[in-house]
């Protein structure tokens, strides 16, 4: 099926625009492949978790988000055929927040709906899971999205007090009772939190990227400028209104409120940034809180269908979906470093090079990250060694990566923001008119992915 997804990819840049999209359309019809547009794609404002959120539940943002695509898309339910959505964090009691979520919203119990997790890429896997069924004949129209409220997490007794309470039940006399009531009540105090530790290395990424940023040479001030950069960009995107993917959410509390922006775009100064101490690594890290993506709440919605599909019943597509592509390293050494693994493949398969793509979103977990992935590229000894290449891919052009901001400013909650990187990745090469962009993110285990979007209409 990958294959098949593969071949629809547009012919490098060398012949003209037009040629390429005719040559596209011809492969495509050859092997009977559709082709798969995104028609719209909305997100929750994103919220710094503890804030605006906090009271809700993951579930009630997803149901907010699919709401809103298909009343902003008039998607009649009969149009739809499945619906994907990633998280993280999963609630125990909305365990398919797919599910739950597209019931609330009003979604018919006849229309499937199943969720994915991949840690920061899982909206990223929603998506490419409903590429991968409209590819197949197997749907015309998909929801793919991701969700994450960080503001409450899942907390649960250690093993041994779990333990304890599920041996209550069986206890069949006082003593035995007693016995097992004493051990709950030993361990009830010493409850098991989610971490942010990678199970296999035990290390933290936020120590795995200042490791990362030192051995690609980082300087603090480098991260802090970028942070800085992000923070400044996507400021101007909201005050010119280019964020127009975010759509209003109505918190019915004690006082009523609409939520109409991300609450964490904070445009700071060089001195107050380079004022704040190391966050993981002490006392001489690089990482801080303000060049780190922030524990964001928020959730996201695409909508993607065949072209053919969306055409015949009067959507408009915002892009193709070109194709996509993951990959893994190792989860200790190389934690980070996917974009520079996975651009350079997913190009080279496309028979396209960096100087063919107009838009760069590439997710920033930390802005040491995001500098190192494009010094890696651009690094004789990392290609060669670590990529096996003949010499340097190439570097990515500062002057196309993230010009409305990115995840240390506009925030990310972690199963939601692919969808966001592939509608701003759509908006932007409309506004800027160029033809190719290029999405790639980091995840934990060392995974990552990318994938290629096409302008519509080019």
């Amino acid at each position: 099926m990958l294959r098949a997804i593969n071949s629809t990819i547009a012919p490098a840049r060398a012949a003209s625009v037009a040629a390429s999209t005719a040559s596209t359309a011809s492969t495509t019809s050859k092997r009977n492949i559709p082709n798969i547009v995104l028609v719209d794609a909305v997100r929750t404002p994103f919220a710094v978790s503890g804030t605006l959120y906090k009271d809700l539940m993951a579930v009630d943002l997803q149901k907010e988000a699919i709401k809103a695509l298909i009343e902003r898309t008039n998607l009649p339910h009969e149009h739809l055929d499945h619906i994907v959505c990633g998280t993280v964090i999963q609630e125990p009691r909305t365990s398919n927040i797919a599910r739950e979520a597209s019931l609330l919203a009003g979604v018919p119990d006849k229309i499937p709906a199943h969720t994915v997790t991949l840690a920061c890429i899982s909206s990223n896997v929603a998506m490419t899971q409903g590429m991968g069924m409209i590819a197949t004949g197997n749907a015309n129209a998909v929801i793919a999205g991701g969700v994450e409220l960080l503001s409450d997490l899942p907390i649960r007794y250690n093993k041994s007090a779990r333990g304890a309470l599920l041996g209550f039940a069986k206890a069949k006399d006082v003593p035995s009772k007693l016995k097992v009531g004493s051990e709950f009540v030993k361990n009830a105090l010493f409850p098991e939190l989610p971490v942010v530790t990678e199970f296999s290395s035990g290390e933290t990424m936020g120590h795995s990227g200042d490791r990362l940023a030192a051995s690609f040479n980082i300087s603090r001030r480098e991260q802090d400028e970028f942070a800085m950069r992000s923070h400044t960009f996507a400021a101007e995107a909201a005050k010119n209104g280019k964020l127009s993917d975010i759509i209003p959410v109505f918190l019915d509390g004690k006082k009523p409120v609409t939520i109409k922006a991300d609450n964490g775009i904070r445009v700071s100064s060089m001195d107050k940034l380079s004022s704040l101490k190391p966050a993981f690594v002490k006392p001489h890290g690089t990482i801080t809180a303000a060049n780190s993506s922030y524990m964001t709440d928020g959730a996201t919605a695409a909508l993607i269908m065949t072209e053919d599909f969306a055409l015949a019943n009067g959507y408009k597509p915002k892009a193709y979906l070109r194709d996509y592509m993951y990959v893994s390293q190792d989860p200790k050494d190389q934690l980070l470093l996917s974009p520079a693994h996975v651009i350079p493949k997913l190009l080279d398969k496309a028979g396209l090079g960096l100087n063919d793509i107009d838009v760069f979103e590439i997710h920033e977990a930390f802005a040491g990250q995001v500098l190192a992935n494009i010094e890696a590229m651009d690094s004789d000894y990392f290609c060669t060694e670590k990529m096996k290449r003949s010499g340097k891919y190439g570097r990515v052009p500062l002057e196309k990566l993230n010009l409305w901001g990115g995840s240390l400013s506009i925030g990310h909650p972690f199963g939601a923001t692919g969808v966001r990187l592939a509608i701003h990745s759509a908006h932007r090469l409309k506004e800027e008119k160029g033809q190719y962009a290029v999405i790639a993110a980091c995840a934990a285990g060392g995974h990552g992915v990318g994938m290629l979007v096409e302008a519509y209409g080019k």
